[in-house]
């Protein structure tokens, strides 16, 4: 069972810090309006990082199923455990997304752009373009999955380490590719919130655009199937 709670609590601070970042920079009547991509990039490494410190030896700290799904795949999870990680992260998801809207409701009602306040609870592309976004996703996703199984080559790395490791590789993807779909890399950070857009009464929401969906789940799942897979066929030793 801790697992499982585990990855529900870790998943929502998850969204809570990052989803919240993304408000506190772009609603109106914020404090830190404007502050820009750099804040919303950083923070989100350590929306990573904060959860992982504390979960990482509860569940393994992985906080998206694209990644346990590919830890199955090649062994390092047991696939019966593979359900109840993915409900508890689409869950954890989808309430702290709505704990953003709780907090910051007031500067919602402030803001008028639709297209903002969807920007708040998940991804979409800078050009829209189904295959290729699904490209950028597989790519980002490959990099995060196959960094992180490479953290095990790094010599005498004391524990806990690991976790600024993966604070500084969430950072480098964003910066790098983040413009292209705003890296979800992750189909629950994604969807968990599109679905609290789709339900909360936000005013003036607009459309939770679920047509872009596929892109969120087909990408990340691939790349992290391949990476997975490639990292365990390369004779390390």
């Amino acid at each position: 069972m801790l697992p499982y709670i585990a990855e529900f609590i870790g998943t929502m601070m998850l969204i809570l810090l990052g989803d919240g970042v993304v408000a506190n920079v772009t609603l109106n009547k914020s404090g830190m309006k404007g502050a820009g991509s750099i804040q919303i990039t950083i923070a989100w490494g350590l929306a990573v990082m904060v959860p992982a410190f504390i979960f990482g030896a509860a569940s393994g700290a992985h906080f998206n199923p694209a990644l346990t799904i590919a830890l199955a795949v090649d062994g390092s999870l047991g696939w019966n455990m593979v359900p109840g990680y993915l409900i508890a992260q689409f869950a954890g998801a989808f309430f702290g997304a709505c704990l953003v809207y709780i907090l910051f409701k007031e500067q919602f009602d402030a803001t008028d752009a639709a297209g903002t306040k969807l920007g708040v609870f998940s991804t979409g592309p800078s050009v829209p373009n189904m295959p290729l976004n699904i490209l950028s996703e597989a790519v980002a996703t490959f990099v995060l999955v196959f960094a992180i199984k490479g953290i095990g080559q790094v010599v005498g790395c004391a524990p806990g380490v690991d976790k600024f490791l993966v604070f500084g590789i969430i950072v480098s993807i964003g910066m790098s590719l983040g413009g292209l779909t705003g890296y979800a890399l992750n189909p629950a950070r994604d969807l968990g919130p599109r679905l609290a857009h789709a339900v909360l009464p936000i005013k003036g929401k607009g459309d939770s655009n679920w047509g872009y969906a596929p892109v969120v789940i087909v990408g990340p799942v691939i790349g992290a199937i391949v990476a997975a897979l490639l990292y365990g066929a390369i004779p390390w030793a």
